[in-house]
């Protein structure tokens, strides 16, 4: 498959690990699963970049889209490498980009993506992305456009 990704096309990593309840009744990971993961990588990535409090912070990213394109299976006890990238950065809005590679495979086996836009936690309105944020997502944009959106 000609578009398919590869690790190089991302630029940062995290492994997470498969279980066993992961597989379903036809022998691979549900589909559903991937969605997870994609939302335990970029989370996780946020976490450990210091710009995310999931529990108190007074900005958390909502989900207002999402998609998932699948190239081939992905099972327990498979080792899952997420490559993530940040292809759009708006004023409160990010597009985030996750290849999922099994063990140490160089093509991605699927490729989603998702966009969070920022919101206030109490009122849910959306904020400007705070400059910790913005600069961490920076680090791993690849080709994003920095845009001076409402949302």
């Amino acid at each position: 498959m000609a578009d398919r990704p590869t690790r190089s096309d991302y630029k940062t990593f995290r492994t997470i690990t498969t279980r066993w309840m992961d597989n379903d009744i036809y022998g691979h990971m549900n589909n559903v699963v991937h969605y997870s993961l994609f939302d335990t990588a970029v989370n996780g990535f946020l976490i450990e970049a210091g710009v995310l409090d999931p529990h108190g912070g007074p900005q958390i990213g909502l989900v207002v889209e999402t998609g998932c394109r699948y190239f081939a299976p992905i099972a327990f006890p498979d080792l899952v490498t997420a490559g993530i990238r940040v292809a759009r950065i708006g004023t409160s809005s990010v597009r985030y980009e996750v290849g999922l590679f099994r063990n140490a495979e160089e093509a991605a086996l699927a490729e989603g993506h998702f966009v969070h836009v920022y919101v206030d936690r109490e009122s849910r309105r959306p904020t400007p992305l705070a400059p910790p944020l913005r600069a961490a997502l920076e680090r791993v944009a690849v080709d994003a456009r920095t845009e001076g959106e409402a949302g």
